[in-house]
């Protein structure tokens, strides 16, 4: 069996150790930050320090991977004789996977005797690092390529995704509600819960009022989701508000008994959509 290499997108949030102790490989997905472009790992500002200029009001946005930087990333692993598989960022909020399937498609005529496979994780966040996380555990298991493969298409859809956000003008910028709404909801202390459904998009299930009762809606969600669903580990993202996913991880533990969680910041790309004070929950459900 031919080794080969997990190519993973920065939009799954995964800490820099993990990255490294498992291997993987980045295709970064840039943010643009008050008019300056990051577009690697090792430029991009750190979690704290965007959410700051983000409280000041500084503008951002996103933009997905090119043909020719999927390129750039997966040529030299197949140069060095691995397969590829590359799990990435859900087609829903980008179009990155489109750019990796385009590069992929070139690179085959151009290694034939290579294998690249892509997945549309259909996962955003941690939600898209808990399901290469699965993938990392079952590789270093021993399973093939094309094992792994089958795993995650017949599992992504049991990844759920539950977060809240803090203020909802940062949804309004990113064309996620109305601008009524965000004044409406922001005077009355509305804060709305959503999920990334089964095409990969944000879409709204719930509101409630008062932060509180925003983060508890969220492991409400979680009970109903994850009967009869083993979870040996939960992942849980945030917006430069740790107490808030710790509360998060707390209730959890009380309510479901699970003990094993992967905290870790939303990063810019993500958190150039939701904002500092987002909170987000992901596990294996019965189904999204």
């Amino acid at each position: 069996m031919r080794d080969y290499a997990i190519v993973i997108n920065n939009t799954s949030d995964l800490p820099v150790e993990y990255i490294k102790e498992h291997g993987l490989d980045v295709l970064f997905v840039p943010y643009t930050l008050d008019g300056v472009t990051y577009d690697s790992m090792d430029s991009s500002l750190s979690n704290h320090e965007f959410y700051q200029k983000m409280r000041e009001g500084l503008m951002t946005s996103t933009s997905q991977a090119t043909p020719a930087e999927a390129t750039a990333c997966l040529e030299p692993l197949l140069q060095a004789g691995k397969d590829v598989l590359c799990i990435a960022f859900s087609s829903g909020l980008s179009g990155t996977y489109h750019s990796i399937c385009l590069a992929a498609e070139e690179l085959r005529e151009k290694y034939p005797e290579a294998t690249i496979s892509v997945v549309d994780s259909l996962c955003a966040s941690m939600g898209e690092g808990l399901l290469i996380h699965k993938a990392a555990m079952l590789k270093e298991a021993g399973k093939s390529l094309q094992e792994v493969t089958q795993w995650l298409e017949e599992n992504k859809l049991h990844l759920c995704h539950n977060f809240t956000v803090d203020d909802l003008f940062f949804l309004h910028r990113g064309g996620r509600v109305s601008k009524t709404t965000a004044i409406v909801g922001s005077a009355l202390g509305i804060k709305p819960v959503l999920h990334v459904d089964n095409e990969g998009k944000l879409v709204p299930v719930g509101k409630v009022r008062g932060r509180k009762q925003s983060l508890i809606a969220l492991v409400d969600r979680m009970v109903k989701q994850v009967q009869g669903v083993e979870n040996d580990i939960v992942f849980i993202s945030h917006g430069d508000c740790l107490e808030d996913a710790e509360f998060v991880r707390d209730q959890i533990k009380e309510r479901l008994g699970i003990q094993n969680f992967m905290i870790n910041y939303i990063g810019p790309t993500i958190g150039s959509h939701s904002g500092p004070g987002t909170v987000a929950l992901f596990f294996m459900g019965q189904s999204r």
